[in-house]
């Protein structure tokens, strides 16, 4: 299946202040860390930037990953999505799914993105997402019936309510270690005693 990776790395990291995504876990940022599973189950990848874009080009520029510019990147999750979804658009390329990840989730990793891949397959279903702490979250793929509605995403709501107004076309897959994302100090200095 031709299958786009839609890497989210244009947020403000407000409560850590400092840019998340060139956080360093093991010797690698979190960046790295997803472009690199990114990368080993697509050969479309794409990170959505913000006001870093030229640093994140920089970082970006060993792996295969096109990156797309947010202008309203100050407006939340939602418009970088939308804005992520007319970069792929405009590459004139139309995947058979976009799987979509965010760069604060340390442990997100190759095994991962391809297991959704093939429950994807298996399934049938229109969206897979992954669950912890009793929520469903990112990663999460969308087949091309939901393209249309991730363009017109905006603000902060992300493609969870996507998730949650379709219960009956999601399956799901368990990610544990899916709930430690890296939004304050604190929880990077707990990322490091791990």
């Amino acid at each position: 299946m031709n299958t786009a990776v839609l890497m989210l790395a244009a947020g403000a990291s407000t409560r850590m202040g400092q840019p998340k995504m060139f956080l360093t876990y093991k010797g690698k940022t979190f960046l790295q860390r997803t472009a690199e599973a990114a990368t080993a189950v697509s050969d479309q990848c794409y990170a959505v930037a913000g006001s870093l874009a030229g640093e994140i080009t920089l970082a970006l520029r060993p792996y295969n990953v096109k990156v797309i510019n947010n202008p309203l990147w100050q407006n939340g999750m939602g418009s970088s999505i939308a804005a992520g979804m007319e970069g792929i658009a405009q590459a004139g390329i139309t995947p058979g799914a976009i799987l979509i990840t965010v760069c604060d989730q340390p442990f997100i990793d190759d095994n991962l993105l391809q297991e959704m891949i093939n429950t994807l397959q298996r399934s049938g279903k229109g969206i897979i997402a992954c669950t912890y702490n009793d929520t469903i979250g990112t990663p999460v793929l969308f087949t091309p019936t939901y393209f249309p509605l991730l363009a017109q995403l905006g603000g902060q709501h992300g493609a969870k309510k996507l998730v949650q107004q379709n219960p009956d076309d999601v399956a799901s897959i368990p990610f544990p270690l899916g709930g430690f994302d890296i939004d304050t100090p604190e929880d990077y200095e707990r990322l490091q005693q791990l």
